[in-house]
């Protein structure tokens, strides 16, 4: 995954400076510390010197832009004016985290007064953020001590989801056979994907496909079976023909994301025929594809799979969901696709079998299944309601599976914040489509923070 990179911008004010105050010589080391656990938690960290008045930001947003950042992250070392730095932080198309944290941790009765100057940053935070809210800019804060605190690890969670967010705008997302005949949820058109969501279509030529397939080599394929080998249990004996076809179809489809530069894909399997290209459904080649950063979706869900794929960019931990039968007796909804999901949130080896293709024209396919691995997890939804498009997100817990039973399917036990019951009531209330993504380890501000990077209704069901 790329390395999220930070603008890190502390924020000050010139008065002290004027007026003689020293108190720089702390201030300045704790925003280094703090600059360097951004470092420790895996992002690359662009610094500047204290900001004081307009030309002084003005000059550090540009350089952030300048050196690519994906997400200015504030810290105000002291009180700071908001409008010597408001017009250049609503201007910037940069997202914006806001850390509020203080070096004093303990700020009762007995402390020392000569601390105050050091730890009142907050009325400052107080003051831009109301001039940011005002200027219609979205923004996210994390506030708390460090090091006695997670705030500078949820500040960075919160610039991961940014950086999610803001590459969906031109990503591209490739789709093989169009959509599925008869499904209205997820249907988008091509110009109101790219108007919207800043995201181009990109469909696949069944004579491209078919050069692809000509130009797969034997060696290629041998490296391929033998690292599914390596890496997956095999259930049930298949022969060596029917996983060359189906590693060199899956081979077609990754030298055509690498070709066309593609952020996410998506296959409707009832397409999967010689003339399109393909002569068996790539189930593989999606969880592998997602794995490794890709977005998917099934069923020609353009819109869904370049959101998997921008979740996936942002948390890394993401997948492509399909609801699919209730648990009602202990609380849980069960979780599956035909053949697509995450290969990197399986719990243990993932298994291949050869399984009958009876959907269409496809010869039979080689197929990767595995279940979900437990933990607390996002459920999201981005789908458009007679209001525009929204996305609705709910806290979820994927289980344990004792007793599971299911070898050869993709599986997973998702327990909503609620009864199931209120839970498939609120979200088909809302309006949700039947294609969502789930999302390990994220809070609700992040993926609130997300939604609303992209223009989105947020809708929390919790």
């Amino acid at each position: 995954m790329k390395k999220c990179k930070i603008g890190f911008l502390p924020l000050y004010i010139k008065l002290y400076d004027d007026c003689g105050l020293t108190i720089r010589e702390r201030l300045e080391p704790f925003y280094e510390r703090l600059a360097t656990e951004f470092e420790r938690d895996g992002f690359s960290v662009v610094r500047t010197s204290f900001c004081r008045v307009r030309e002084e930001f003005a000059a550090a947003v540009a350089r952030f832009e300048k050196e690519g950042v994906d997400c200015i992250v504030t810290w105000h070392a002291a009180y700071s004016p908001s409008l010597e730095s408001v017009d250049v932080l609503a201007a910037t198309k940069l997202p914006i985290v806001v850390l509020d944290t203080t070096e004093t941790f303990d700020f009762g009765p007995a402390q020392s007064p000569d601390e105050v100057n050091i730890n009142h940053g907050i009325h400052g935070v107080m003051d831009m953020t109301n001039m940011l809210r005002r200027r219609g800019k979205v923004y996210a804060i994390a506030a708390g001590p460090w090091p006695q605190s997670d705030v500078v690890k949820r500040a960075g969670r919160l610039a991961q989801a940014a950086a999610g967010a803001e590459s969906l705008a031109g990503s591209r997302v490739g789709t093989i056979g169009g959509s599925f005949d008869g499904m209205g949820d997820f249907l988008i058109s091509d110009k109101a994907l790219l108007d919207r969501f800043g995201v181009t279509a990109v469909y696949a030529k069944g004579e491209t496909l078919s050069a692809f397939a000509d130009a797969v080599t034997e060696e290629e394929i041998d490296q391929e079976i033998r690292r599914d080998l390596e890496t997956c249990q095999v259930l049930e004996p298949f022969s060596r023909a029917t996983h060359e076809r189906t590693v060199r179809n899956c081979l077609v489809v990754r030298k055509w994301i690498e070709q066309e530069r593609l952020d996410a894909f998506t296959i409707n399997f009832r397409e999967i025929r010689p003339e399109n290209g393909l002569t068996v459904m790539p189930f593989m080649e999606a969880c592998k594809a997602m794995a490794r950063g890709i977005g998917y979706a099934g069923e020609g869900d353009v819109l869904t799979a370049a959101v998997t794929g921008a979740l996936i960019r942002g948390f890394e931990d993401a997948t492509f969901v399909e609801i699919f039968c209730p648990d009602w007796k202990e609380n849980s909804l069960f979780l599956s696709h035909m053949g697509e999901f995450n290969l990197a949130l399986c719990d243990g080896r993932p298994e291949i079998r050869e399984i009958p293709f009876v959907f269409g024209d496809a010869e039979d396919p080689v197929v990767c299944y595995g279940c979900y691995r437990s933990g607390d997890a996002i459920f999201a939804n981005v789908f458009q309601d007679e209001n525009g498009y929204a996305m609705l997100i709910s806290p979820v817990k994927m289980l344990e599976h004792p007793g599971d039973r299911f070898g050869g399917v993709v599986r997973g036990w998702m327990q909503p914040c609620m009864p199931i019951p209120a839970f498939l009531e609120a979200i088909s209330c809302a309006g949700v489509t039947h294609h969502s993504s789930l999302v390990y380890g994220a809070s609700l501000a992040e993926l609130e923070f997300f939604g609303r990077l992209l223009g989105l209704r947020i809708i929390k069901v919790q």
